[in-house]
Order: C-alpha cells, then structure tokens, then sequence
C-alpha cells in the first residue's frame, strides 16, 4: 500500500482565512491534536511575519510530539544578497524545526513584474535558499507558488524552476495551484512531466477557488503525488485550501492508500469540530464525512431503506470517521424517522398509534414556523408529552424584560420572573448583555438552588430566523438555540411573533430536557412537585 505523506498547513495557510486567527495556545493545541491524529508535518508559521509566530516556535521546542513534524515557513531570498544575509532564511533556521518550507516563483510573470528580477536571477534566488537550508541540515520543502499557471504560460520554465529546487537538495517539490482555478486532468498531466523531471517527492497543494481542490489532490496522488499539502475543514483564504478530512478519508476508504497512523481516521470528525471550535468558525453541516449532516436522513422512504440496508444511502459507515448516524423528523418524515430516532429509546418502535400521534404534532408544529432537524430536545420533549413520559420541572407564573437607554450611554437589560416549582413560588431577576441573556439569567438564579444540575447546561449557539417575511417587522420568527450538556450538544427551537417569547421557548426546553436527563439514568422518581404535562 502507498504511503501519502500529509502536510498540514491550518496554522499559516488556514489562518489567513477571513475570520481566522489563532492564539499561541491555540496554536500549541491544534498541533498537539494533530500529532494524536497522525498528520506527518505541521506548518506551524512565518516565524518573520510576526511575533505571535515566532513565540509559537520557541514555545513548540518544548512539545512532545509522537509522530508530527514541524516546519516553519518562509520565502526564497531577495534580490541582490546572499542567502546568508537574508534575514527570513535565517529566521526559519533560528525556528529550529526539522522541516523548513520555502516558496518561490514558477510563473515567468510573477519572477518579471512581481519580484521584478530577470529569469535567470529567479531559479538562482531559488537554488540559492533551498541548498543554503539543506546544508545547514534542514529537509525542505520547496512550494512552487503557481506552477500550473506558470506551466501553462512556459512549460519549460515552470519545470526549470522545479528542477532548481531538486537539485539543489529538496526533499519535497511541492506543485501549488495558488489560485485554484486548474481542473483535475490538467492536475495530473502537469503532476506526471513534474514527476519526470524531478528526482525527488513531489507534492500537491491545491486551492478551492473552482470547487475542485479535493478532486485535484486525488488527481494529484493517482498521477504519483507522494504528498498532500492543506487545512483541517479547508479553511483559508478566498474559498479556502483543500479540505484535509475529505481528501484523508477518501485516499484510505476508497483509494486505499496508506495514510495517517493505523487508528486514527476514527478520530477525523473529533479533530474538525475541535478545529470548527478553535478558530471560532461555525461547523459545516454538510462537510463530508464529518459534517454533522454526513450521514443525517430525513426523507421517509430514505430512513426505512437505510433501517433494513444503511448502505443503500452511505457510501460508508459513520463510525469509520468517528462520525453517527442522525435521522431528521420534519413534515417530509414518515413514522420510519419517528421510530428510528425515538422508537428503541422510548419503546415504541411498533407502537404505530404513538408514533402517528407524534409524526402528527410535528407536522402541525412545522406548519406554523417550528423545524426540528436540528432541536433534537424540543423534538424529544413532544415526543414525551405525547406518550406521558414528559415531567415539568416549574409552571411560569410570569416573566418581564426591561430594555432601556438613555442618550447615547449603552442600553441596560433586567429580566424579573415568577415561576412555581416543588410547590414553591420563586421570584427572581437578574441583568444581562439583552433580554435574552437577562431572561437565562433569572431562571437560573430561580432553579439552580433546588435543581442544581442546571448550571452544566451552556449555550455555544443562538440563531434567529424570520418564518413569513411578508409580515416584515411583525413576522413570526424562529429562534433555534444550540447547548452543551453532559449528554452532548443538542439544540431546542421557538417559533413566536415576539423573539423574547421564542427565546424563552427553546431555553424552557433546554432546561426540561437537561433535567430530566439528569433525573432517569440514575432511574429517580420524578420529584419535582408538577408531574403532569403541561
């Protein structure tokens, strides 16, 4: 089985994605998590570009990484001085990485009009940098920045400047479509004359911009590519590089190459939501194989055919990139989903008057505005009042949020509430950043002192969605709230004319749905005073 090797840039590369930026111990953790999950080589940096990147190298030293190693990146020399006078050569020395990674010109275009230096003084500026890193003991890679558009401007040029590189002790030539705009047989044809004229590795570092760079990086290893060059979740600038989840699991699913450790594409979905959470980006739900969509089913005669054959709708199983299966209910559902999703937790898988009851409220519900695919706790708690398996923890007696202002000071907010529960009446209010903040803040001032299992139930997600925009400001809207709890990230959803009522709506079934599993698998009789539904 071929072994590919996979260069991980999400630090350089990724972080000059919009929205992206890392801290020094965000750094340090991403790379540790990418050591665990196998990843060969982590561009950590420009150690000259800034000081947060060259603390992040001086701090790495002290890393234990079992498998990872670490480059640091940086430029060909300048014009017109030694490589042993440019400070950025000197700079990826002084990282002390085992890896160094330089990029220079391959477009005849760029060596003309952007460095402004003759050919010739181009492909020295190259050799020059690469042999001065190898003797001084560092395995480089050299990145020919834009050698596809520079192959299609001078095919002879663009291979000279490879063939520099190589000869001047490169371990790796590494082909960079630096503007993503090649297509995947011109991939393969360029990787084939770059293999024939270079007697070293040769990588691929593919962009996205044409929505082709994992179909150009398996064009890439199938033409003889030994190396991978991209970013956990394909995040970086413009429409990103290469999505390394994608193209690991594709290369070992389906290609059957040898990639990665022996375990650890099980751990694939784990390392991009880590990442997802660390760069503060938003998921991808429909990223494949790891999206939280990847294997979610929500047509109804999808669901029944994936119950008697899951192959017959995933061309793999979840659990092979630590992903699950998830089936959506929603008014496109059958009792299929109804049964899949609940039917063995609750029992009723068979029970087809319980779950038409169910698929009906749904139905019902969705017609006014709610959505369940992702309120899985509100889902489930109209699941339970319909099979009397439901618990109210409080009755609200009343709620009133306060926002006021005054000139051009910043607005304040006071939430004040009233709610019964173990047959007490309990007042409580509480300021907050806005309403809805104010309002959480009260009811968990009222319920931690008698259900203390509240306070491990946090928000990570609050979105806002108008249902019937023809009623413009008056519009019902949506509000879908996400949570983290001891049993996972789930979400709980409200539909009101009034934000504040359908906020308060997902947070009520937030708060049940944490309760009452903290109540059952400890198998405790319901004690909170107001058993009965609602």
């Amino acid at each position: 089985m071929k072994r590919i090797e996979i260069y991980d840039t999400t630090l350089r590369d990724g972080s000059q994605g919009e929205g992206v930026s890392f801290s020094v111990e965000d750094k340090l953790q991403v790379c540790r998590r990418l050591d665990e999950l196998g990843v060969d080589i982590i561009e950590g940096g420009y150690p000259l570009s800034n000081p947060k990147d060259a603390t992040f190298f001086a701090q790495a030293r002290g890393l234990d990484l079992r498998h990872s190693k670490l480059a640091a990146f940086g430029m060909t020399r300048r014009k017109g001085i030694t490589a042993g006078e440019d400070v950025g050569l000197n700079a990826l020395l002084a990282a002390e990485t085992q890896y160094v990674t330089v990029v220079g010109k391959t477009w005849d275009l760029h060596a003309r009009e952007v460095l402004g230096v003759s050919l010739e003084e181009n492909i020295a500026m190259i050799a020059d940098s690469v042999r001065y890193l190898a003797e001084r003991g560092r395995k480089v890679v050299y990145d020919a920045e834009h050698f596809f558009d520079g192959y299609k401007a001078d095919q002879g040029y663009a291979l000279k400047t490879i063939a520099a590189a190589a000869q001047a002790g490169a371990a790796v030539v590494c082909l960079c479509d630096t503007n993503g705009g090649t297509l995947p047989p011109q991939v393969q044809s360029c990787v084939r004359e770059a293999i024939a004229t270079v007697d070293v590795a040769v990588g691929m570092h593919p962009h996205n911009d044409s929505g082709l760079a994992v179909a150009n990086a398996l064009a890439a290893v199938t033409a003889g590519a030994q190396q991978v060059q991209g970013t956990i979740n394909g995040i970086g600038e413009r429409c990103g590089n290469v999505d390394l989840t994608t193209v690991i699991a594709n290369l070992r699913l389906k290609l059957g190459y040898d990639c990665l450790g022996t375990d650890s594409l099980v751990h694939l979905t784990e390392v991009s939501r880590f990442v997802f959470e660390t760069a503060n980006l938003n998921p991808i739900n429909n990223q494949p194989y790891v999206g939280v969509s990847a294997f979610a089913h929500k047509g109804g005669m999808h669901v029944h055919a994936v119950n008697k054959m899951a192959s017959s709708y995933e061309h793999v199983t979840p659990d092979s990139v630590g992903n699950t299966r998830r089936i959506l209910v929603s008014e496109l559902s059958g009792i299929s989903n109804v049964a899949a999703k609940a039917g063995r937790k609750f029992n009723i898988e068979h029970d087809r008057v319980a779950l038409r009851k169910v698929l009906e409220q749904v139905n019902e519900l969705e017609a006014g505005g709610f959505q369940f695919e992702a309120a899985e706790g509100s889902f489930e708690m109209i699941l339970r009042k319909q099979i009397g398996r439901y618990q109210q923890f409080f009755e609200l007696q009343s709620y009133r949020c306060a926002v006021s202002r005054a000139g051009s000071t910043p607005p304040t907010t006071k939430a004040t509430l009233a709610i019964l529960a173990k047959g007490q009446q309990i007042h409580a209010s509480a300021d907050g950043d806005g309403p809805i903040n104010a309002l959480d803040g009260a009811l968990r001032s009222a319920l931690e002192p008698i259900y203390p299992a509240v306070a491990n139930l946090h928000l990570i997600d609050y979105k806002v969605r108008v249902v019937n925009s023809r009623a413009e400001s008056a519009a019902k809207v949506r509000v879908v709230i996400q949570f983290r709890s001891p049993e996972g990230i789930f979400g709980t959803v409200g539909v009101s004319e009034n934000i504040i009522e359908a906020s308060w709506q997902a947070l009520v079934d937030a708060v049940e749905y944490r309760l009452i599993h903290d109540l059952e698998p400890r198998g405790e009789p319901d004690r909170s005073g107001a058993a009965q539904p609602r």
